[in-house]
């Protein structure tokens, strides 16, 4: 069905690496979903100008409304996209230090990094499925013969976020210096949940400054209206009788 929408519009080999990028970073990894992005930036534009026509919109400006129709369509495919990858790289954040608690218990059970991979992708698959496709996929990339380095770098790759960058590097180096991995990765996840916490302190601060435009646009005009009210109709009672 999205066959003939798919190559109306031109694409390069660089923007489609560019969008495949971001479609795996959303989690969409089938061949199918960068086609479907491409019909969709030809099928919404066309379905918002057909809404348009159907409602009678055109009517406050056939020009501006087709326009807008036109460029909110085009442009809504890549917002939504943006979108589901700034909610899925959240679902990674708050599910990592869960994530880093579990491989340090594997791992000081006796498990290799390998197995400890494998075994907190199963134990997630039901509380962080994000965080368990990640890990499956770091395991059969190892699997397929890629070096374990490279298959942790191609997983802070995909997902573009910063604690899972660092980890990587923290495994990494803990991989080649031999040291104590369960040791770094404990640290690291206290240092996750502190910067949470004041992340979270920071956000709370900001409350403060945020509250402030409701209560002077909603909450004092109605205070003004409950306390002055009244007054002001006795006034204007008081007013009529004396003008009468």
């Amino acid at each position: 069905m999205i066959a003939p929408f798919q190559k109306v519009l031109p694409r390069s080999p660089e923007e489609i690496s560019v969008v495949q990028q971001r479609l795996i970073r959303a989690g969409y990894r089938k061949d199918a979903s960068l086609n479907l992005f491409y019909a969709s930036k030809v099928l919404v534009p066309i379905s918002l100008a057909f809404l348009a026509t159907v409602t009678g919109a055109y009517d406050y400006g056939p020009f501006f409304v087709y326009a807008l129709a036109l460029g909110l369509g085009f442009l809504a495919p890549d917002f939504w996209l943006g979108n589901r990858i700034k909610a899925r790289q959240l679902q990674i954040r708050l599910g990592l230090p869960q994530a880093l608690d579990l491989m340090v218990i594997c791992i000081e059970a006796g498990l290799s990094i390998d197995q400890a991979t494998v075994r907190v992708a199963d134990e997630l698959e039901i509380s962080e499925p994000v965080i368990s496709d990640e890990l499956s996929l770091v395991n059969l990339e190892e699997r397929a013969g890629r070096p374990r380095a490279d298959a942790w770098r191609n997983l802070a790759s995909r997902t573009d976020v910063d604690s899972v960058r660092a980890m990587v590097s923290v495994l990494i180096q803990a991989d080649q210096f031999g040291t104590s991995v369960a040791k770094t990765l404990r640290v690291y996840s206290d240092t996750l949940r502190t910067q949470r916490r004041q992340q979270a302190e920071e956000q709370a601060a900001k409350t403060t400054v945020k509250l402030v435009f409701p209560l002077v646009l909603f909450i004092f005009p109605s205070l003004f209206v409950v306390a002055l009210g009244p007054s002001a109709i006795v006034m204007a009672e008081s007013f009529a009788k004396y003008l009468q």
